[in-house]
């Protein structure tokens, strides 16, 4: 038995894989501060991807208002000025309205399309919520699955991944939207942390759940309940969530995805909180951006 054990070994190792995230920054936080300076994306897409660089990002992760119309052009041409790979695009849509589902899914196929010869290797997708924050029925989420798996299927068929990300409506009642959105196969998870805590589910129950299906994790906390300017310890236990990570040899993106809100502190200029909120991912994660 010792013998037979000694030879299993070397397979069981083998079987599970190596932990190898990769660390990303996420633009969102830098269209709020163009917001709050009234100003254009056009206007800061300079500063939007030379701040990545300056604050020590390698790759980043950028909603498709980015890549819209003639920014398209400027957007490829920064990324590559500044050294900056492009992994992960974001977009949400409606797909529990029949006339709007097929238009949303023909959108993440363009898209898909669009960002492949940038290097995209995954897309990040939102259901939209019904008018008026209502609970959607099961006929609307039958819809919802229905025309998720066309998106799978199409969007591999273009050649990137797709993966289910949830803001609070899809946490209540336990989850309900977005367990039953899970059913569809091929279906991957971009697990945003801090929507768990604030959606009333527990961070660490769901991230042991769809564990093997997560390919994107968008990392941001707070304390007593609003966000912090930068990446730290706070309400969500960052280091629960590495340690499980590192647990199932986790190789997927941890994107530092900042966001303000109405009672966020701002101390000190985005780029230096992009630059800390790193740091702190690098020495939580064990991981190099």
């Amino acid at each position: 038995m010792q013998r037979r054990q000694f030879l299993l070994t070397p397979a069981l190792l083998a079987a599970k894989p190596a932990y190898a995230p990769t660390l990303s920054g996420a633009a969102y936080v830098f269209t709020q501060w163009l917001g709050r300076e009234k100003r254009s994306l056009a206007s800061g897409l300079d500063e939007i991807f030379g701040g990545f660089r300056e604050a020590g990002y390698r790759q980043v992760e950028i909603t498709s208002n980015l890549l819209a119309g003639e920014l398209a052009a400027r957007t490829a041409a920064l990324l590559k000025q500044n050294g900056l790979q492009l992994p992960v695009v974001y977009q949400g849509g409606n797909i529990h309205d029949a006339d709007a589902a097929e238009k949303t899914v023909d959108s993440m196929v363009e898209l898909a399309q669009q960002v492949k010869p940038l290097g995209t290797k995954a897309l990040v997708f939102n259901t939209a919520p019904k008018a008026q924050r209502g609970r959607k029925t099961d006929e609307e989420l039958a819809r919802q699955r229905e025309a998720m798996a066309h998106m799978v299927k199409r969007v591999k068929a273009a050649g990137l991944n797709l993966l289910l990300h949830q803001h609070a409506p899809e946490m209540s009642e336990n989850s309900r939207e977005w367990r039953d959105l899970l059913k569809v196969k091929g279906l991957g998870v971009c697990l945003d942390v801090h929507w768990i805590l604030r959606g009333g589910q527990d961070v660490m129950t769901l991230t042991r759940e769809c564990g093997p299906r997560i390919g994107d994790m968008h990392l941001r906390n707070s304390h007593n309940g609003v966000w912090d300017e930068e990446l730290g310890d706070g309400d969500v236990d960052y280091r629960a969530v590495a340690a499980y990570l590192k647990q199932i040899g986790y190789r997927g993106y941890l994107s530092v995805e900042l966001a303000w809100e109405a009672g966020t502190k701002i101390t000190r200029p985005l780029v230096e909180s992009m630059r800390r909120s790193r740091v702190y991912a690098e020495e939580v994660f064990g991981v190099k951006a």
